[in-house]
C-alpha cells in the first residue's frame, strides 16, 4: 500500500510536466504536406520551419511535430516587465520605469 500511494505522489508531481513543450499532428498516409496550425500555411514532408508564434516544427511522412521556441519568463520583480519580438524570437526582461536597465529573471521552455 505504502508503495502505491508514493507511486500515486510521483505521478501527481509530474503533472506540471504535461504542459512540455512540444506537440505531435499525425499525418494521413500519403501525404505530401502539413499545414501550420497557428499560420494555416502548408509544408511539404520532410522540411522545418519556425511559424509566426516561434514555434519550431518539422514535417515527416507520418507526423507534423511543433515545440514551442519562446521561453516562458518566470521569477522577475513586480517593477520589471517581459517585452516578446516574435519577428526575431526573442525577448527581454527590463524595468518598467527605465527600459535601459535589464532585470534578472529566469526562462524556460514551455
Amino acid at each position: 500500500m505504502k508503495r502505491s500511494v508514493f507511486v500515486g505522489f510521483v505521478l501527481f508531481a509530474l503533472i506540471p510536466l504535461n504542459e512540455a513543450g512540444c506537440w505531435k499532428g499525425f499525418l494521413k498516409e500519403g501525404a505530401t504536406h502539413c499545414q501550420d496550425g497557428a499560420d494555416k500555411t502548408w509544408h511539404p514532408v520532410g522540411s522545418s520551419w519556425t511559424n509566426s508564434r516561434c514555434d519550431q516544427c518539422d514535417c515527416d511522412s507520418t507526423s507534423l511535430t511543433c515545440c514551442y521556441g519562446m521561453p516562458r519568463v518566470m521569477n522577475i520583480a513586480e517593477d520589471c516587465t517581459v517585452e516578446y519580438d516574435y519577428d526575431t524570437c526573442t525577448f527581454k526582461v527590463f524595468k518598467k520605469s527605465d527600459p535601459t536597465i535589464e532585470c534578472p529573471h529566469a526562462a524556460v521552455l514551455k
